[in-house]
C-alpha cells in the first residue's frame, strides 16, 4: 500500500507542489522532529516523513483520500482502489457508521426516525443524558485524540485548556456511564494506554446497537414479543470503520435468574453474539469475576489490549 501511495504521488506531483499537498490539502502532520520537509533529499523522503511507521488501515484511509479528494494521474487510481478494494475483502462491518449514541448516565433516549427514508434519527427526549457523535467515523478509525477535539468543541472548552484536561474530563464523564465495578476495571486498565498516545482507537462505553421503545417490564404488560436482546454494547472499538471490535462484561444477569441458572438467557446471549460476528464484529467477553481489581487482574486485561492491537495492527 505505501508503495502504491508513494508511485502515485512522485508521479503525479512536482516537489513544490507534493509538499502543499501533503501539508495544506491533505493536512498530514510531519513526523520527523530531526529535520523539516524542505530538508528532505527527495520526493520519497518528502512523503516518508508524513507518513513513517503508518499502520495498514491509516494507509488505506490516505488512498482512499487521493483517490476521492487530490488529482492524481489518472494511470495511478487503477492500482489504488485495486488495494483499497482487496483490504476491504478482508472482513469487517459492510457500511459506514453512523448514529454512534453512547455513554447514558440516566433515562434512556428516546429515539424516533426524522426522515424514514435516509435513515436519519432524531432524540426527542432525554438527549442530556447521552452523548452523540454525529461527525464521520474516518476510514482510520475513531481514536481518543479525535474524541477529544470532538469534546472540546461541543463543550466549548478554551483553547488555553490541554489536550490532557480535556481528555480527563471527557474520560470522567465516560466513567458515569459504566453500571459496575468489573466494567470501571477494564475500562481504567485501557485509559492507562493513553499516557503513551492519545491517538490510538478509543474505548466507547455503552453504545447503542438496537433500540426498543418499550423496556421488558412494558413488554410483559403488552404481551408483545421480547425486547431486542443487547440494546448497548458495554463497550466499542472502532480500529477502523470496518473493523469493530465490541467488549461485554458478562455479570450473573447475563446467565441466570438470581442464583439460578437460565438456558433461555444464556441462549439469548450467544446468538445475539452469532449475529454481530456474521455481520463483521468481532466479539470479546470477559466474566465479572476475573475483572476483581487485583494486579493479577489488571496485568491480564493489559495483556489481552496489546495482543489485540497487535491483532488489528
Amino acid at each position: 500500500m505505501s508503495a502504491a501511495i508513494e508511485e502515485a504521488l512522485i508521479g503525479t506531483f512536482t516537489r513544490a507542489a507534493l509538499e502543499v499537498v501533503l501539508a495544506e490539502e491533505l493536512r498530514l502532520t510531519w513526523n520527523d522532529s530531526e529535520h523539516a520537509p524542505s530538508s528532505a533529499e527527495s520526493k520519497r523522503d518528502v512523503i516518508r516523513g508524513y507518513t513513517a511507521g503508518w499502520s495498514v488501515p491509516e494507509l488505506v484511509a490516505l488512498a482512499s483520500r487521493l483517490a476521492a479528494e487530490v488529482a492524481v494521474a489518472p494511470h495511478f487510481l487503477g492500482p489504488l482502489r485495486e488495494l483499497i478494494s482487496e483490504y476491504e475483502r478482508g472482513g469487517g462491518v459492510v457500511g459506514p457508521t453512523k448514529n454512534l449514541i453512547f455513554a447514558a448516565n440516566g433515562p434512556k433516549p428516546e429515539i424516533v426516525l426524522r426522515d424514514a427514508v435516509n435513515n436519519d434519527i432524531e432524540i426527542v427526549a432525554n438527549a442530556d443524558y447521552c452523548l452523540v457523535y454525529a461527525e464521520p467515523v474516518p476510514p482510520e478509525g475513531l481514536s481518543f485524540a479525535r474524541l477529544i477535539q470532538w469534546w472540546r468543541e461541543r463543550e466549548a472548552v478554551p483553547r488555553d485548556v490541554s489536550d490532557r484536561e480535556v481528555g480527563l474530563r471527557l474520560h470522567n464523564r465516560f466513567l458515569e456511564s459504566l453500571d459496575s465495578p468489573p466494567e470501571r476495571v477494564l475500562f481504567e486498565v485501557y485509559a492507562g494506554r493513553y499516557k503513551a498516545s492519545f491517538d490510538i482507537p478509543a474505548l466507547i462505553p455503552q453504545v447503542y446497537l438496537h433500540y426498543d421503545p418499550y423496556d421488558q417490564r412494558m413488554r410483559r404488560a403488552l404481551k408483545g414479543p421480547a425486547p431486542l436482546a443487547r440494546q448497548r454494547m458495554d463497550f466499542l472499538l472502532l480500529f477502523t470503520d470496518r473493523r469493530r471490535v465490541v467488549i461485554e462484561v458478562d455479570g450473573k444477569q447475563h446467565y441466570a435468574d438470581g442464583t439460578t441458572a437460565s438456558p433461555s438467557r444464556y441462549a439469548a446471549m450467544v446468538s445475539e453474539d452469532r449475529r454481530l460476528r456474521l455481520a463483521g464484529y468481532e466479539v470479546y467477553r470477559f466474566g465479572g469475576n476475573e475483572l476483581n481489581g487485583t494486579p493479577a487482574s489488571k496485568a491480564m486485561v493489559e495483556d489481552f489490549f496489546e495482543q489485540l492491537t497487535e491483532r488489528m495492527a
